[in-house]
């Protein structure tokens, strides 16, 4: 595979749909909030994306290899219907992540969409945790925003979203922010969703994936039960700790000599 592919089980008609996505990256607050509605909304797989700009190994599960993907799902809802992406890793490199963003945009575009919105991260520097492991503060939690148009900011303010953030965020890493600057490129708008977190990206954060899913939730109208966030967390958290230790070994392997560890107050 010399290119990203996107590989159609079934392309469904949908009505008016949103691309809602949710990679892997700091607290894993995007792929655990919507890797979670996913599974509680009971979204159908329809496509799979693979890169050759996602890291060249491949999972064990028992006797079987599972190659790093992404996968599309749709859900039909009441007034416009959901397409969710969801997936392994984000691409190690620039280059990379522009054409596995280009292929994503493209294909949703396809089918239909004129709407993303990406979930992410935002790290605060912060410990969020109290001692007892819950976060006293988790109503508390903010939810920040970016979006592809100033005027696109108006559409989404009744939801609650902080968007007054320039001076806090520099930059947003990765697809999270990538796929909504590139939306107008493609002739969509876009909406970037970061909960606030600590920032280490092995540890994830139920308290700021909960905090944007409850926004998420008003924006695409799917009214899933959040309340089983917290339960499926143990879960997810000990996958996407495994696959990111992997990357991590992965990425040291490909370095030509010692670097200084990365900063962990960034965006993605």
């Amino acid at each position: 595979m010399n290119e990203t592919k996107i590989i159609t089980k079934e392309k469904p008609a949908l009505k008016s749909p949103v691309l809602v996505v949710g990679l892997p990256g700091i607290g894993n607050v995007g792929r655990m909030s919507v890797g979670y509605l996913v599974h509680e909304l009971k979204a159908k797989k329809f496509a799979e994306l693979y890169s050759p700009y996602f890291f060249h190994f491949v999972m064990l599960n028992e006797e079987v290899v599972h190659v790093l993907r992404n996968e599309f799902y749709f859900y039909r809802g009441k007034e416009k219907d959901v397409v969710f992406l969801i997936g392994d890793c984000q691409a190690y490199d620039p280059k990379g992540n522009y054409e596995v963003a280009g292929k994503i945009l493209d294909y949703a575009k396809e089918l239909g969409c004129r709407e993303v919105v990406t979930i992410g991260g935002f790290a605060s520097g912060k410990p969020l945790q109290a001692e007892n492991g819950k976060n006293s503060d988790a109503k508390k939690s903010r939810v920040i925003g970016a979006t592809s148009d100033a005027k696109v900011s108006k559409d989404y303010e009744k939801f609650g979203i902080d968007f007054k953030i320039a001076g806090e965020v520099g930059t947003i890493v990765g697809a999270t922010g990538l796929l909504v600057g590139l939306s107008r490129l493609h002739g969509m708008k876009g909406l970037c969703l970061l909960g606030e977190t600590a920032g280490f990206p092995i540890i994830t954060d139920p308290n700021a994936a909960e905090a944007v899913l409850n926004i998420l939730q008003k924006i695409i109208g799917t009214g899933a039960n959040v309340s089983k966030l917290h339960g499926k967390v143990k879960e997810m958290h000990d996958l996407l700790r495994k696959m990111e230790d992997i990357q991590r070994e992965a990425l040291e392997q490909m370095k030509p000599k010692p670097k200084k560890p990365d900063d962990l107050r960034y965006i993605g």
